[in-house]
């Protein structure tokens, strides 16, 4: 497997783990305010997924540039 579909791969992946993270954000939001001790951790959990998709994207981008 080359390194560009491993890439591709990775940022396969790492949007389906960002759209898992965003919706337990949101159901997290829609029992408010019973859980509103879990918001800090959750949203920290979704901010660190979805940085990491951002820099997979930025660089896949890069690496398909340079093709």
């Amino acid at each position: 497997m080359s390194k560009l579909d491993e890439m591709r791969k990775k940022v396969r992946k790492l949007q389906l783990r960002a759209a898992v993270t965003k919706m337990k954000l949101r159901d997290l939001a829609e029992d408010l305010p019973g859980k509103w001790t879990e918001i800090e951790e959750v949203a920290q959990e979704t901010s660190a997924v979805f940085a990491e998709l951002d820099g997979a994207k930025r660089a896949l981008a890069a690496m398909k540039k340079l093709r």
